[in-house]
């Protein structure tokens, strides 16, 4: 009588299982419906696969009650599903099913379910939950004995046992002790063949940096992966795991005590990375050919990049370098040419160094950010831990290992110690690192592009100071960066002016994106509540261009393109391997030479950094990145020629006397134009974009050619600036751009300390002909030469005595 209520209990839940089966069977079964899962079915026997992913909205809209058993008491459920599956399996193809253990993994919205390490609760034990967060660190993947046999000699019999333990869904758990005798005290013989195993492996998830409250730290849970599920993650990745929420029993001498380990067995992890590859379609490759064939891609290209940061051209072309990359080179002896490129800011505060690097973290698609102070050199390559599981000591990867194919953005560069600089440097040539202690020798792979920002020693960057002083670094690591830029915040009237209107103006309009009215809390209402990306338009190609212009800081008349088509230009032309042309290979050793001859006859002052052979490898590099702009196949002479203009700039903080003439001759069509106009119209505007000219009237000691002193006194007398429209005689006004006026200065410093002197005054002609000299290939325009002197004169560095200067 007493066994009676137990066996009708046990009876009742047998048929309400075979109910529950059956209907998930006719879930499964849809061939008069909308095929959905017969095919995913037939896909997966086809792959050899046996992980079922149901979306939980399609079960919903069927069998509603199904959907919250799953939810509210997953394991009953989930035995019901597999079963029904495992059947169904065996309708279309019993030979498959007998060979293989299936699973079903489940997707979609989960609702109040869709929770993060820190809102698990005691109240969702034994439920599913959509648990979402970032992988921290992982375990390895181990075999886990899920049957084993033996074989006993004495009796000739086979014995098989089963192990389940508190991860699996069975209700009752196996001893986990292996025999090794039967109950008769014969001694057992395993069959290590005939014995089945599964991947188990053990990752922790953090709580988003982004959705942890302000002032405390992020919780974090670990997470059981199993058969299939294992290694489907790295450390860094932002995954969305769902699972079992459980806890296992804490033993402690034998016996359990009353704190449990909670933990996710999981039955689908979903990656939410960036890493995933773009939705090309059809009309984004045509696009992107389209684009490809236009004359000034690359300037485009880079232009489109931060277009909200004012300036910094070369800087822009040089990251779009970085993220196209070069051609790795792996020759029969082994050696390894890198294709990275790596690339230093360094520079003033507030010249949007930072800035930058975060343009780079939210664009590119694997990127590792860190910083100075808060990296060490282990913590940027690899580090010796002891396993806790485990009681072996293993390797756990660093910031440039866990960029592997990817970018390493390290802001305040200069805040690191020499000790951890060391570290990196065979990672940034060699693009591995070495570990040889604690009984480990390895080698991993740390494929990475470079990208930091660094402050100077002092602070502020010190003019009256070589680079080398400035940048306070070994010369060995700056060698390895192939491009070192140096960014001054300098006092420009017309520059100024326009960052101000820039940044007024990133005030004023809301960037792209932005929702309207108030700024939303993170991590409560805006949360997503399904594991689907709902910011993924597959039916919808990606427009070119940028609509929105408010924000940007280009120029109207210039186009830009958005920055989901940039995203998926890089990724397409990221893949494109070009073969270096003849003609590129013979400009690209003359340029090699030329650079290294220029090097010679500079000074500290005048160069970033030594020119070695390494800028030999840049220069093919940066040749390379620039084909591959063009989807081109074969790097082309105008790509080594634009290589060898960015790799001088970098070198030498200007542009080659070509490109400089050239632009001088571009703005001076459109300032005689404006002129032009200006007389037309009366209007009292010039065009004063970076030109320095005198600022009040005064005879000037240093005539032009073909003038007098009393009519050059004349015209200055004549021209009151902000009264009357400029003259013809305007045009005569010596003007000399702010970086020409830079090396001026620095050459005529040169040139008079080292010419002789008599009562402190040096002939002028001298000087000139030093000043010339020393400008090498940059020499100066008569103009600048008089805009120069003009320019000395009014800051009181110089005085013009009839033929002789001295300095004041």
């Amino acid at each position: 009588m007493d066994q009676n209520p137990l066996g009708l209990a046990d009876k009742a839940s047998e048929n309400r299982a075979r109910e529950f089966t059956r209907e998930y069977l006719n879930f499964l079964d849809d061939l008069t419906d909308e095929k959905t899962y017969s095919q995913k079915v037939e896909d997966l026997i086809r792959e050899n696969g046996t992980r079922l992913i149901v979306n939980i909205n399609d079960l919903r809209r069927k069998f509603p009650e199904r959907a919250n058993g799953l939810i509210r008491n997953f394991v009953e459920e989930i035995i019901c599903l597999e079963n029904a599956f495992k059947d169904y399996v065996s309708k279309v193809d019993a030979d498959y099913a007998k060979t293989r253990e299936f699973h079903v993994g489940f997707e979609g919205s989960f609702g109040d379910r869709h929770v993060n390490p820190r809102r698990l609760k005691s109240e969702f034990l034994g439920n599913m939950v959509c648990c979402e967060g970032i992988v921290t660190k992982c375990s390895l993947v181990r075999p886990k004995i899920v049957k084993s046999i033996h074989y006993c000699e004495a009796t000739k019999k086979t014995l098989e046992k089963k192990y389940t333990d508190f991860t699996s869904y069975e209700a009752v758990q196996s001893s986990n002790v292996y025999p090794k005798e039967d109950e008769n005290k014969n001694p057992l013989e395993t069959e290590f063949g005939l014995c089945v195993y599964k991947d188990h492996q053990i990752f922790s998830i953090q709580e988003l940096p982004e959705c942890a409250p302000p002032g405390q730290l992020p919780r974090n849970v670990d997470v059981i992966a199993d058969d299939d599920l294992a290694d489907r993650c790295k450390p860094g990745d932002r995954v969305c795991v769902i699972g079992l929420f459980r806890v296992l029993p804490n033993k402690q001498g034998g016996a359990s005590s009353g704190n449990f380990r909670s933990v996710l067995i999981a039955n689908n992890v979903q990656l939410q990375s960036r890493e995933m590859q773009p939705n090309f379609e059809q009309d984004d490759i045509k696009n992107i050919r389209k684009m490809s064939r236009h004359k000034d891609i690359f300037d485009l290209l880079a232009r489109s990049l931060a277009p909200s940061i004012y300036g910094h051209e070369e800087v822009k072309k040089a990251i779009l370098c970085l993220l196209l990359g070069g051609t790795e080179r792996i020759l029969e002896n082994g050696t390894r040419l890198r294709g990275d490129i790596n690339v230093l800011l360094i520079g003033d505060p507030s010249v949007a160094k930072s800035q930058m690097l975060r343009y780079v973290i939210n664009t590119a698609p694997r990127v590792i950010a860190t910083t100075g102070r808060g990296s060490s050199g282990v913590g940027l390559t690899a580090a010796v831990l002891h396993d806790n599981d485990t009681g072996e000591r293993r390797l756990e990867a660093g910031a440039m290992v866990l960029a592997d194919r990817g970018i390493v953005c390290i802001d305040e560069f200069d805040k690191m110690s020499d000790i951890d600089r060391t570290a990196i440097h065979e990672v940034m040539e060699q693009g591995r690192v070495s570990i040889s202690k604690a009984g480990i020798q390895a080698k991993l792979n740390a494929r990475c592009s470079v990208l930091a920002a660094a402050n100077p020693v002092f602070g502020r960057y010190n003019s009256f100071k070589n680079p080398m002083e400035n940048i306070g670094m070994q010369d060995s690591l700056l060698s390895r960066f192939d491009l070192i830029f140096v960014l001054l915040d300098e006092h420009d009237v017309e520059r100024d002016k326009a960052v101000a209107e820039n940044v007024v103006k990133l005030h004023r309009f809301r960037t792209p994106g932005e929702s309207d009215g108030t700024v939303l809390p993170l991590g409560n209402d805006i949360e997503c509540r399904s594991t689907f990306d709902y910011e993924v338009e597959d039916a919808k190609s990606s427009s070119v261009y940028e609509k929105n212009r408010d924000w940007t800081a280009v120029d109207e008349s210039q186009k830009i393109l958005s920055a989901e088509f940039v995203r998926k230009y890089i990724h397409m032309a990221k893949a494109i391997k070009p073969k270096l042309g003849e003609e590129a290979s013979k400009f690209i050793s003359e340029s090699y030479s030329e650079l290294r001859s220029t090097d010679a006859g500079r000074t500290d002052r005048e160069r970033t950094m030594p020119v070695t052979a390494r800028q030999l490898e840049t220069l093919i590099r940066l040749s390379t990145a620039m084909a591959k702009a063009r989807l081109a196949k074969e790097v082309e002479l105008i790509d080594a020629k634009n290589a060898y203009d960015l790799l001088h700039f970098a070198c030498f903080k200007e542009k080659p006397k070509e490109v400089m003439d050239q632009e001088a001759r571009k703005g001076k069509r459109q300032r005689n134009a404006a002129e032009n106009t200006a007389e037309s119209d009366g209007d009292e505007n010039m065009e004063t974009d970076e030109i320095i000219t005198s600022k009040e009237p005064r005879t000037s000691r240093y005539p032009r050619r073909g003038t007098s002193q009393t009519s050059n006194t004349a015209d200055t007398n004549e021209s009151v600036p902000m009264q009357s429209p400029p003259s013809k005689r305007a045009k005569s006004v010596a003007a000399i751009s702010v970086d020409r006026y830079r090396k001026f200065k620095e050459c005529f410093r040169q040139a008079y300390d080292n010419a002789p002197k008599e009562n402190g005054l040096a002939n002028l002609e001298t000087v000139k002909g030093a000043i010339q000299q020393r400008a090498g290939r940059a020499a100066f325009t008569d103009d600048e030469i008089m805009a120069g002197f003009e320019k000395l004169e009014d800051e009181n560095a110089c005085m013009l005595v009839d033929d002789n200067v001295t300095v004041i």
